[in-house]
């Protein structure tokens, strides 16, 4: 599967932030952000559903599905009990890994991938939800690559 160059995509994102930033101060904001989002950046996930990041050391950059595509450590609203996929395919070339953990910052049910610097399809978990999950983490980068998981 092609997927962008994030270098393009990066340089492109700083075009859009600066567009942005001069529509605030012009006073071209609205409360509502004008997608139908409560500004609370949560994003419900299908069940059955491959979630695709890009693994980069400031953090993990959603890619599938099209709701998280470009969105820095998304917030993950998934449905107990229902099965689903995470995992990266494409990085910064730095060491990274991705795990499941609960509150406590313990692995959940050995859901954790070997350190590497080149993603792939052992890069990916398959998992049941369930409410002890509560994030997902790089463990090298767990301080900037974490995001919430909201199992309900």
């Amino acid at each position: 599967m092609a997927r962008d160059n994030p270098i393009t995509r990066r340089k492109a994102l700083k075009v859009t932030g600066a567009a942005a930033a001069t529509a605030l101060v012009a006073g071209c904001s609205d409360d509502d952000n004008g997608n139908g989002d409560d500004g609370d950046d949560t994003y419900d996930i299908e069940a059955g559903t491959e979630i695709v990041l890009y693994a980069e050391t400031a953090g993990w950059i959603g890619e599938e599905p099209a709701d998280i595509d470009e969105v820095t450590n998304p917030t993950l609203v998934l449905e107990e009990g229902e099965d689903y996929t995470i995992g990266w395919n494409e990085g910064d070339g730095q060491t990274h890994n991705i795990e499941i953990r609960n509150d406590d910052g313990d692995v959940v049910d050995d859901l954790e991938t070997e350190e590497v610097s080149e993603g792939g399809d052992d890069q990916f978990l398959d998992f049941t939800a369930s409410e002890e999950m509560s994030t997902y983490v790089c463990d090298p980068h767990e301080t900037s690559m974490i995001g919430d998981l909201q199992v309900e």
